[in-house]
């Protein structure tokens, strides 16, 4: 009898934010993102000058949760969702942690795009959703055997998500995704007259 098995697998976690720790008051995170974009100088400059479409705090502001007590709790939180992705994914991790590394705002307002990129140099990224607007552009997922398949045919329309090449998901208000950091992923054109708005992060292994 013949047999398919599944050899390897990329693991996409989902999870409500408050499921884990104490709740985050969302309406006051998205109030903090925004006041945090409108002071940002450095930001704004950084965006403008790299056509960065709409508003990151990326290359500003590396202290979110030193700066402000809600992304101190954030973290906390997100904190034990990547603990939780770690057990899944079975990391060795040899008497060491995964750490924060970095956290940063993203607000897309309508018409814009973040195109296709990973997080290198880091072991898990994710985010979490902090306003999305009805119309708010999904999360994009490549496949990863995507640059080696060549003279593959298609997949089909209705082909089984596994097998897919890009898979879209819709987070809400209060989600949060997380994903092996080479895992390329993109935020498609944002359609919604309303900002997207999201924070994102990378933990290494250290």
């Amino acid at each position: 009898m013949s047999k398919i098995d599944s050899l390897f697998v990329t693991r996409l976690y989902r999870a409500r934010l408050s499921e884990l720790g104490k709740a985050i008051n969302v309406d006051e995170l998205e109030t903090t993102c925004l006041s945090i974009s409108e002071d940002d100088e450095a930001g704004q400059d950084w965006c403008e000058k790299n056509d960065f479409p709409g508003y990151t705090s990326y290359a500003s502001l590396a202290d979110l949760s030193w700066r402000f007590s809600i992304f101190k709790a954030l973290v906390k939180s997100i904190d034990k969702h990547v603990a939780e992705f770690a057990k899944d994914l079975e990391f060795n991790l040899d008497g060491k942690k995964l750490k924060l590394d970095s956290m940063w705002i993203n607000i897309l307002p309508e018409g814009c795009i973040h195109t296709s990129h990973l997080h290198p140099h880091s072991v898990i990224s994710g985010t979490t959703y902090v306003a999305m607007p009805k119309g708010a552009s999904a999360i994009k997922f490549e496949d990863p055997r995507h640059a080696m398949m060549m003279a593959a045919p298609p997949r089909k329309v209705k082909a089984r998500d596994e097998m897919r090449s890009f898979i879209y998901v819709e987070p809400d208000v209060g989600d949060v995704l997380l994903w092996e950091s080479w895992l390329r992923h993109e935020v498609p054109m944002n359609m919604a007259e309303e900002e997207r708005i999201s924070v994102s992060f990378n933990y290494g292994w250290e």
